[in-house]
Formats: C-alpha cells, structure tokens, sequence
C-alpha cells in the first residue's frame, strides 16, 4: 500500500511539474493591452481579461470631444461580453497606447453591429488610421451576421501607438467593439520570403500585414482558447476546391517542435495534428492535385505561409510532392524529412509572396511529384495563412495615404481639426501687434525731431551743459 501511494505521490509531482514547465514556457507579451470598449465593467474571454476603457487599469489613453457608450438593448445569447457594448464616435478620436517592447504587434480590432433604442451600430460608416497606416476605410462595422474580428501584423518602432478612428461623414459615426494591442514572438514574421512572381526575393522586414485567411486543413474550428497567441483558424471546407483523391488525416500523437523549425507559436498542436493528403493506395502514382482558392483584391501583395507536419507517412524519406501558388511552381520535389532533419510529425513552414492579378484569387495546390512513389504519401498540406501587404501608399484600403484620408473629412469635422490651430494663429498675430506697438512707443520717446532753429553753443557751453546732465 505504501508502495502504491509512493507511486501515486510521484506521478502526481511529475504531472505537476510537467504542467508547471509548459506553463512558464508558454508566451508571455511584454505589450498586452485588452480593452473592452464602452463597457463600465470588466470582461472575461477565453481566460483573458478585456478592462474597461472607463477604468484608469485599461492602460490606453481615449481623447476624443464627442463620445459615449452604447449597450445592446437586449441579452445576446452565445456571444462573448465584449460584444454587448460598444464606444460610439461622433469626431475624430482616438485610442493611444504605450509600447514597451518595440517590433512586429498583432492589433486587433473588434466590431459587432447591434441595435439599441439609442442607435443602429449598421448605420455607421468611418475610416481607422493606425500610427498614419490607413488600415480601413467607408468601414460599417463587418457583415450584418455576428462580430467580425480584423487582425494586424504591424512594426511599431515609436512609443507610442495611436488608433483612431475617424467618420467619413456628417450624419455617420464611428464605434469599436473591442482592441487588443499584443507583442508578438520574434519569429513569427520572417525577415525575407521568395517571390512567386520571378526569381526575386521580397523583404519582409518591419512590413504591415492584414491576416485575411488562417486556415486548418481537414481539421475543426481552432478557438482562441487553444492558440497560444490567442488566433482564430476555420475549417477549410469553403476553399476546397478538389472533393475527389483527398483524405483527411488525424494524428493523436504528440506534435514534435524543434529549433530552426515551427514552433507552437507560428501554429499550435491542433493545426499540425490534421491534414488533407494524396495516398498511392496500389501500385500507381494517383493523377490527382488538391487545391484551395481564396479571393483576394487585385493590386496587392500577399503574403502566403503554408504550415506542413508529415503526420500520415508510416516511413522517413517516402514523401515527396510539388506546391504551386497561382500556377507558379514555388516548390518541386519538397521533401519534408530532409526540411525536419528526419524526423516524422515535426512543423515546418514557408512563405512566398504573391502578386495579386486580374483573377482575384490566391491559388495554392499540392501534387505529386517525379520522386513520389507507390504505396506512400504523395502530397500533404496542413494549414495556410494568407496575408496582405500594405501598399506602397501605406494602406490596406485603396490608394489613399492617411493625409488625403484626413482631407476628405466633412468640413464640419475638418474646422473641428483647425479651430485650435486659428487660435493659435490669431493668438500669435495679436502678440505681434501688440509688441510691435509698444516698440513704435518706445523709438517716438528715443527719438525726437530737431528743432528748425539751432542755437549756437559755444565749447564752453557745451562742456557745461555736459557736465551738468552728468
């Protein structure tokens, strides 16, 4: 019996120190800011704690001369609490927050469009500006069904980070659900990726990107609770294009993290742990491509990460394919145990960049290839992430820099901007006058005409005259 609780006693101690270490391995943001807009309280999520912008502990400075908050007039069953309220703009305001730790953010901006007695959040129509980054602009607030959640890879080398947000007309208005300013892992944007579109080589240092898909391949839904950096991956069911020679895999087994490749910040363990895949059942190589396209907005950039982890092989070295993105073949005979160093069920992942056409579709597809055998795995894909890069104009949303954005301001609003600087002006003008005034004063009592008859002095005079003003 001692025996048996000895036993009990240390496998609990190893539970418990296992669990402790993947606990103080987790990441940890230096920035971590979670605002909860327009709430008076509170708010909980996924074990993360949005403070109320009301409240001094939110960290985040609001300047803004018209504002107020508005609550959904009736419960909204199934919906997190951050989405029951919302900051309601009237001017041009904004959301500033300290950086501690300069890089790459991910920032990400909430929005549901609810109805109350006071206001219908679908009548809303502004643009929002991030440190002079256009990141939206004619915005309504998302889709007229649930909240919609815009995610940012930003570099904010400044101390500063300010949002703000910004009417695009007279009778509209502005609003914002929720923020979430976080530090992001030094590895999770790479300095350069290969350009599909020739042989170029695309710099991705300190660049802005907008996520526009995270998708799991043949997996479920990944919830913020089971991201470490909190992220959202759908099912890729809706951008599946190949419904005939593909299988789904799943794999129970632990997912083998490794230096030089993807660590479980670049995609967790339920991500790496599905996949769609091509099997050679017999003694053929099956003619087959699996594809997924998702549409895109000519005359950008994209970013293209494409997540792999050889969960299906049953050998080292059987697993050989080519990946193509809009057409372009970016890599041939990709072997994914000579990427991991020969090991099976480790993450890997690459980037390409790509330039968005007429089409306006991203298309990436995995195929066998003239090292692909029979009987093995002939192509895998477990995730992708595509993001935009913004323009050369500084925007994720048309061609308007944020000064052109700042001028197309109802004139209304625009005088609300020149009013302080008026004053000013005006201030400064009639601190000249007056000056200038008293300088006039001043020179009439240093200097006087001389009279038209002069008298005659002699020296001696003179010298008397001298000495009795001396």
């Amino acid at each position: 019996m001692e025996t048996l609780f000895t036993r009990l006693g240390f496998s609990f101690f190893l539970l418990y120190f296992l669990v402790s270490c993947d606990l103080s391995l987790s990441f940890s943001p230096v920035d971590n800011y979670l605002v909860n807009c327009g709430a008076l309280l509170d708010a909980t999520v996924d074990n993360r704690r949005f403070v109320s912008d009301s409240s001094d502990s939110s960290h985040s400075h609001l300047s803004s001369p018209q504002l107020f908050s508005l609550c959904a007039g009736t419960l909204l069953p199934g919906l997190p609490p951050i989405y029951h309220t919302a900051r309601v703009f009237k001017a041009p305001s904004k959301y500033v927050f300290d950086v501690k730790d300069p890089g790459t953010h991910m920032l990400r901006l909430h929005f549901h469009r609810f109805s109350s007695s006071q206001l219908n959040l679908a009548d809303s129509k502004f643009h929002v500006l991030v440190n002079g980054l256009v990141a939206l602009t004619n915005f309504s607030g998302g889709g007229s069904v649930g909240p919609k959640v815009i995610e940012y890879l930003l570099w904010f080398n400044s101390e500063k980070v300010e949002i703000t947000f910004l009417p695009a007309e007279k009778s509209k208005f502005a609003f914002v659900s929720a923020i979430e300013v976080i530090s992001a892992p030094k590895d999770l944007i790479l300095e350069t990726a290969q350009s599909v579109n020739g042989d170029k080589v695309e710099n991705l240092n300190k660049q802005a990107f907008e996520v526009m898909y995270r998708v799991t391949i043949g997996g479920p839904k990944v919830t913020p609770f089971n991201d470490s950096l909190w992220r959202t991956w759908l099912p890729d069911d809706d951008y599946f294009k190949s419904k005939e020679g593909s299988n789904r895999v799943y794999f129970s087994g632990r997912i083998k993290y490794q230096e030089g490749g993807a660590s479980r910040e670049v995609g967790p363990d339920n991500v790496y742990n599905s996949a769609r895949l091509i099997e050679s059942k017999n003694a053929s190589i099956p003619n087959v491509n699996l594809s997924w396209e998702f549409p895109v907005i000519e005359g950008y950039q994209y970013l293209v990460r494409l997540h792999f982890c050889d969960i299906a092989s049953i050998s080292l070295g059987l697993l050989f394919f080519n990946v193509y993105v809009n057409g372009h073949l970016a890599y041939k005979d990709l072997d994914p145990s000579a990427v991991t160093n020969y090991l099976l069920a480790s993450p890997f992942f690459v980037d390409l960049v790509v330039d968005a056409d007429h089409s306006g579709i991203v298309n990436v597809t995995v195929g066998p290839s003239n090292k692909s055998m029979a009987y093995a795995v002939d192509a895998i894909l477990n995730g992708v992430e595509i993001m935009k890069i913004s323009n050369w104009m500084g925007s994720f949303d048309g061609t308007l820099p944020a000064e052109s954005v700042l001028k197309c301001l109802p004139r209304k609003r625009r005088v609300g901007f020149l009013l302080p600087l008026i004053a000013l002006v005006c201030l400064l003008l009639s601190l000249s006058a007056i000056i200038r005034r008293r300088n006039e004063k001043v020179e009439s009592v240093l200097w006087s005409k001389l009279p038209m008859e002069v008298h005659e002095i002699s020296p001696k005079q003179g010298k008397q005259q001298l000495s009795s003003k001396v």
